[in-house]
């Protein structure tokens, strides 16, 4: 019977649940549904969504030789979508939808919408997993609740790795051709401006690409993983998470290619691997809570008793931040490097997520915003679980008085200045101890086109703990 493939966040044919499934079922093709409103909703960033209309192009290519035509038909929200779906398995006379499951709120209300639609028209709809290693629920607490600490939630994953590591997909043979033309898929929607050429060059699309980069990573870079990954002037990260975003890469791929660096190894062998498949399951645990905490998805914290924070509203410090023009220069360069290229250094995130929330004590939901505009990995679950870590509003179980130092961390994770010097080219003639703060330098040797601390660290740090404290103090 014909079958439908809804592709989403999922743009590869290779290790594809759903793709594989609905072949398996019978003539298929596939559709995507282009939703410019619903990705501004959501905030997504221009550069991600090029990225992913670019992958979408290559997909296009890739099903052609499995003789699986592509569809596209916009919506303009995802409310649209159960009717726009029914219509085309209408037209096609088919017999189930195929998908791969996500996890957002907005996401699982829209398939539920579809699902129930599709059941008055005698249509099946399958929902597949796909996007994570372990289907939600079914890692969980002695008690039967979902974990809200890391520790505790990867030991869980570590033995049902034990017992059993997900298996790869096998790729689908070609299906015989069908009298149906595939759509010309957009290079651009409405609502997301064009993206200059040497900037999608960082990024390159497709599957092969994917797998190059993954390969390249898992056969040298990972070995020197857990020394290298948190100095943002070296290459010590594998880069992957926009094709994981964006479904190119799936996380089985990644976990079979670091068992196989490893020799089979999760927490033993090389910790290089093994601390690169923590971060793995660090993107599975923020999914897991997505789902079993759903307020997060409601731009709520995680930990209620938070909400009632006393935050500071100061458009001009955040716009300072927004701007990489805070007068800290690893938050500068920071941010600069986000604003040029649409990504940005896993530690630095940390760090500037942390000086926002904690120095500046403006709310951990206007930094997570602004990052998921930029971001071309910008990920509803891993960006919150992030944001809320460094706020302390979330699963950090370390207390609140965690504040990292711009200036220590500059110093440890920078120490010869050549990341700043990159991104803050007005910084490049001072030396490794000059450039960390450049503030004590005077006459001659100052740098009047930089601009001064907003802040002063100490006291600021000081302030977010008695804000915290008095959180606690109204709690009791």
């Amino acid at each position: 019977m014909p079958q439908l493939i809804w592709f989403r966040n999922d743009l590869r044919i290779h290790d594809n649940t759903a793709l594989h499934a609905a072949l398996q079922a019978g003539p298929s093709i596939a559709v995507f549904t282009p939703s410019p409103q619903q990705w501004l909703l959501h905030d997504d960033a221009p550069s991600k969504i090029d990225f992913l209309l670019r992958n979408l192009a290559e997909l296009q290519k890739s099903l052609a030789g499995l003789n699986v035509p592509l569809l596209i038909r916009p919506t303009e929200s995802w409310q649209e979508a159960p009717e726009v779906i029914a219509q085309l398995c209408h037209a096609f006379k088919i017999d189930a939808v195929h998908v791969n499951t996500e996890y957002g709120i907005h996401e699982s209300q829209r398939d539920a919408a579809v699902g129930a639609h599709l059941v008055d028209q005698g249509v099946l709809f399958h929902s597949h997993l796909d996007q994570l290693l372990f289907k939600p629920g079914s890692i969980l607490t002695q008690s039967g609740t979902y974990f809200k600490v890391f520790s505790q939630f990867k030991k869980a994953c570590y033995k049902s790795l034990y017992d059993a590591v997900p298996a790869i997909i096998r790729t689908p043979q070609a299906q015989a051709p069908l009298a149906i033309t595939s759509d010309p898929v957009p290079c651009s929607v409405a609502g997301f401006h064009a993206i200059a050429p040497e900037r999608q060059t960082l990024w390159p699309a497709g599957e092969q690409v994917a797998q190059q980069r993954l390969k390249a990573f898992t056969d040298a870079a990972i070995h020197g993983y857990l020394e290298r990954r948190d100095f943002p002037a070296q290459a010590g990260t594998s880069q992957l998470s926009a094709y994981l975003v964006a479904g190119v890469l799936s996380i089985r791929q990644c976990l079979h290619a670091a068992l196989s660096a490893n020799q089979g190894e999760f927490a033993s062998g090389q910790q290089g691997v093994v601390t690169w498949i923590n971060e793995l399951l660090w993107r599975e645990f923020y999914t897991h809570i997505l789902v079993g905490y759903p307020r997060v998805s409601r731009h709520r914290a995680f930990k209620p008793e938070t909400e009632a924070l006393a935050w500071r509203n100061s458009e001009k410090d955040l716009l300072a931040w927004q701007q990489g023009r805070t007068g800290f220069p690893i938050i500068d360069a920071a941010m600069r490097q986000l604003l040029a290229t649409g990504w940005m250094h896993n530690r630095l995130r940390m760090i500037v997520a942390m000086f926002l929330t904690k120095n500046l004590l403006i709310d951990w939901r206007a930094g997570e915003r602004f990052l998921m505009q930029h971001l071309i990995d910008g990920s509803l679950a891993a960006n919150n679980g992030g944001w809320q870590w460094s706020a302390s509003t979330g699963t950090d179980s370390v207390p609140y008085f965690r504040i990292f130092n711009p200036v220590s961390q500059s110093k440890r994770f920078d120490p010869n200045g050549d990341f700043i010097r990159h991104w803050l080219p007005e910084l490049k003639h001072l030396n490794a101890k000059e450039i960390h703060q450049p503030k004590l330098l005077t006459g001659l040797f100052g740098t009047a086109d930089y601009p001064k601390p907003i802040v002063d660290l100490s006291s600021s740090r000081v302030r977010a703990i008695n804000a915290f404290k008095d959180l606690s103090l109204a709690a009791e």
